[in-house]
C-alpha cells in the first residue's frame, strides 16, 4: 500500500509556472506507475500526465503537451509535475495517483490517490 501527499499548488498569473510534488509513503515506490489528474468545479476528473515505473516513458493529455512535464525521483519517493505557461483553464484541484500494474490515462485503473492540491490561474 502507498499513501500519497501532494504539495506545491497555489495562485499564479496566466503565463506563470508552478511545480507540484507528490510524496509517496510506503514500500516499493518504484513498483508504481504514477499519474497526475485534475478536477475543475462541476467537471469530471481528467487525466493530465503519467510516468512509468522507471520513468523512461511518459504521456500527456493533449492540452498540456509542451507545457507540462512529469518526472519522478525514485530515490526520494516523489513524482513531480512542472507546469509552465499556465492558462486560466488549468485551474483545478490536482491529484496524484499510483497503480501497481497499469500505466494508463484511465482514472479507473489507479488504486491510490492523494487528497489533491489547488491550482488557480488568474487571467
Amino acid at each position: 500500500q502507498v499513501h500519497l501527499e501532494e504539495s506545491g499548488g497555489g495562485l499564479v498569473q496566466a503565463g506563470g509556472s508552478l511545480r507540484l510534488s507528490c510524496a509517496a509513503h510506503g514500500r516499493a515506490f518504484s513498483s508504481y506507475a504514477m499519474a497526475w489528474f485534475r478536477q475543475a468545479p462541476g467537471k469530471e476528473r481528467e487525466f493530465v500526465a503519467a510516468i512509468s515505473w522507471s520513468g523512461s516513458s511518459t504521456f500527456y493529455e493533449d492540452s498540456v503537451k509542451g507545457r507540462f512535464t512529469i518526472s519522478r525521483d525514485n530515490a526520494k519517493n516523489t513524482v513531480y509535475l512542472q507546469m509552465n505557461s499556465l492558462k486560466p483553464e488549468d485551474t483545478a484541484v490536482y491529484y496524484c495517483a499510483a497503480d501497481h500494474t497499469n500505466f494508463s490515462k484511465s482514472k479507473w485503473f489507479y488504486d491510490y490517490w492523494g487528497q489533491g492540491t489547488q491550482v488557480t490561474v488568474s487571467s
